[in-house]
């Protein structure tokens, strides 16, 4: 087997230690989005719309009893 020389082990153990710090390096990006952000607020129009036929319907049937 080949031995190589105490300096070199150390340069060996040195530089990796070295590779290994400048890899674990935090990097942050803050990035505006190229896209504009979209609120879709349907669910409370949907809502209304619900409780208006709800009431509509109650009134039809008081007012009709026998229609079933």
């Amino acid at each position: 087997m080949a031995r190589i020389s105490r300096k070199a082990a150390v340069m060996l153990c040195i530089g990796s230690a070295l590779y290994a710090v400048a890899g674990c390096s935090p990097s942050v990006k803050i990035e505006a989005p190229d896209k504009p952000i979209v609120i879709n607020l349907n669910v409370k129009i949907e809502q209304e719309v619900r409780i208006r036929i709800e009431k509509d319907l109650d009134s039809l049937f008081e007012s009709k009893d026998k229609i079933f």
